[in-house]
């Protein structure tokens, strides 16, 4: 290859940065379905049906993101799910 015939290539890596953070609830041995699902469509503004697979995937896997977003919008979230009695926090 000639020198003329040489490809320049020039690779960009852009690295972003979410400005989200994520409520994660946790898997507990008190807390019913029925209490999680309706704290969930009450703080959450989860649809049923959203309220009710979160809550299927925190029994079964053990946790779940209930909700993304800025943590200024989540942490009077959390602060409610915790006072609810679910175990919750903030990433």
């Amino acid at each position: 290859m000639s020198t003329k015939e040489k490809i320049k290539e020039r690779v960009v890596f852009k690295e972003t940065t979410s400005k989200f953070n994520e409520i994660i609830v946790y898997n507990d041995d008190v807390n019913t379905f029925d209490h999680v699902i309706e704290t969930l469509i009450r703080v959450c503004d989860h649809t049923p049906e959203q309220a009710e697979q979160c809550s299927l995937i925190v029994h079964y896997n053990g946790k779940c993101t209930v909700k993304t977003g800025p943590f200024d919008k989540l942490k009077p979230q959390c602060t409610q799910l915790l006072e609810a009695g679910l175990s919750a926090e903030i990433i």
